[in-house]
């Protein structure tokens, strides 16, 4: 079997990956990718990189996505032309706004079969334009004084979505690059001899941080992504930390609880001059509302695509760096005594030792009751969000999906510092379960032991159900989807449109209810099942997994 120019400019290509860092390749089977598909294959069984395919390319950006969000080095996803291409835009969204890297290598036609009517066959330049860091329609292999090679471009693509210099103009924010590969027939052939040679992605030049002079009464909000550094600038300044429960930053003395409520005091709230934002907050209005003020003095530092600025005048800045100065500790105080009130405790009441023991029958007889009462009670939302998080510790891995669990999560959830993950770029529900998968499979690799669980919705977990379907012969994640089933889309109970749409419009257009049957879902691709209806049942699933990719299912009410 002979060469082809595609077969050469592939494998050349995917080396240059792989020596500049790229361990992950998730790929969708097609016709004009085949080269690619080939060159990665070879790869992976040279031991240089992984691949994991994937039938939907939704699913397949999804799961780059959550690969590169837990190894900050950018996977990379492959997929034909046409509208498989297309299918790779919600997860390029949400990497730009969210900043995470990914490479997207769509293949495509070459230039003569574009715009005449050929099969599969689109405008494929430019389709990621808003969202990506940089841009590249290369040239077809075989052409040109060069021989139309793609050498080269692997180092640039991963440099940029490192967040190095890029078309964007956004030094330092990681994000989505798209390489646009066209080829010509034939697409395949013998697999050139190339050198496979790990090497490490390159880390943007960190800049000085900018410097913070206490003094100013200020607040340190974490939103999604923030980390421990938000953790470390709260502490640094003795500021109040308000963390959102996907920041993972909820944890250290600073830690505030029930932070909603009080930036609505104004002896609290209203009287804040400065916030330091690290990660993207988005669970709250209220915190909306602060970053909106014109009166306060606003630092975020730059996570996504588009830098915070909600009051006109936001200082975006790459990193910050508190400098010594006096403490406010009557301002770090007042936060804390008022979130002392605000501590939600969840946990069961302990049995009544005594009254089990009794000589009374009837105190005997009460204190059974009680006991029995408090192990048979229904979940509800509360009780969910609660057990899965006492059930996590810092060596798992927590996935939050946009759904009406996250903002329960948030509002009675203590501090615990465990690995938090969350889409929220753009707080949808797209390829939750998806992202899981990608950071299970990545975090195993990395040598974590413990599970990834992912808490999700019943329409997030419907929304994504093609992420369940996995090939045989790939490693299998250690995963726990727990969906909290209430038939429907109940988050919109909470929105203006429950106060006035009618309520079948409500059902119709919102809530969408459903009766799917987990079950039997969950069978038919092949997961564990278990459906639970009490906190000591939902405990013994969480803390003793059945196997590796097990549903978990919570009937709650609406």
């Amino acid at each position: 079997m002979t060469s082809s120019p595609a077969m050469d400019a592939a494998a050349s290509l995917l080396a240059e990956l792989v020596a500049h860092g790229v361990r992950e390749v998730v790929l969708s089977p097609g016709s004009r990718s085949q080269a690619l598909a080939l060159a990665a294959v070879h790869a992976a069984d040279q031991g240089a990189l992984r691949v994991h395919v994937r039938i939907d390319e939704r699913v397949a950006g999804f799961t780059a996505l959550g690969l590169s969000r837990e190894t900050g080095v950018p996977a990379a996803v492959i997929c034909t032309s046409g509208t498989a291409a297309a299918n790779l835009l919600p997860a390029a969204m949400e990497a730009f706004h969210a900043g995470v890297p990914l490479l997207l290598l769509t293949a495509d036609r070459p230039p003569e079969l574009r715009g005449v009517g050929a099969n599969q066959a689109t405008v494929q330049p430019g389709l990621f334009a808003a969202f990506a860091r940089e841009q590249i329609d290369a040239p077809v292999p075989g052409d040109g004084p060069a021989d139309g090679d793609w050498s080269g471009l692997g180092a640039r693509a991963v440099a940029a979505a490192m967040g190095g210099e890029a078309a964007h103009g956004l030094p330092g924010v990681a994000g989505p690059v798209h390489l646009n590969l066209p080829s010509r027939e034939p697409l395949s052939g013998a697999h050139p001899v190339v050198d496979l040679v790990p090497g490490e992605a390159p880390r943007p030049t960190a800049e000085t941080p900018f410097e913070i002079v206490p003094g100013l009464r200020t607040v340190v909000i974490a939103g999604a992504d923030a980390g421990p550094d938000a953790e470390d600038i709260a502490h640094a300044g003795s500021w109040p930390l308000l963390a959102e429960i996907v920041s993972g930053a909820r944890f250290g003395r600073r830690l505030v609880h029930g932070y909603r409520a009080l930036l609505d005091d104004p002896e609290l709230g209203g009287r804040v001059e400065r916030a330091v934002v690290l990660g993207h907050p988005t669970l709250s209005r209220q915190v909306a509302r602060l970053l909106a003020r014109s009166g306060v003095e606003v630092i975020a530092v730059r996570r996504g695509g588009e830098a915070l600025d909600l009051n006109g005048r936001t200082t975006s800045v790459s990193g910050v760096r508190v400098v010594d100065g006096p403490a406010d500790r009557e301002w770090l105080g007042a936060w804390l005594t008022a979130s002392a009130v605000h501590v939600v405790d969840l946990s069961e009441a302990a049995p009544d030792q005594d009254g089990l023991v009794s000589a009374d029958p009837a105190v005997r007889r009460d204190a059974v009751a009680a006991e029995l009462a408090a192990v048979r009670r229904p979940l509800d939302r509360e009780l969910l969000v609660d057990a899965v998080w006492r059930a996590t510790w810092p060596h798992d891995r927590l996935v939050l999906g946009s759904s009406r669990l996250v903002r329960v999560a948030d509002a009675v959830l203590p501090g615990k510092k465990v690995p938090v993950h969350a889409n929220r770029g753009l707080a949808g529900i797209d390829g939750t379960v998806a992202t899981a998968t990608g950071i299970a499979l990545a975090s195993q690799a990395g040598g974590a032991p413990g599970i990834t669980r992912v808490l999700l919705g019943d329409l997030t977990l419907l929304h994504d159900v093609g992420s369940l379907l996995l090939p045989p012969d790939e490693d299998e994640p250690r995963l726990q989807v727990i969906v909290g089933n209430d038939g429907g889309g109940t988050i919109f109970d909470a929105l203006e449109v429950a106060s006035t749409a009618d309520r079948a419009d409500l059902d119709r257009a919102f809530y969408t209810p459903h009766a799917v049957r987990l079950e039997q879902l969950a069978t038919a691709y092949g997961w564990e099942y278990q459906r639970v209806t009490t906190r000591a049942a939902l405990d013994q699933a969480l803390t003793a997994p059945a196997g590796g990719r097990q549903l978990i299912e919570v009937p709650l009410a609406r």
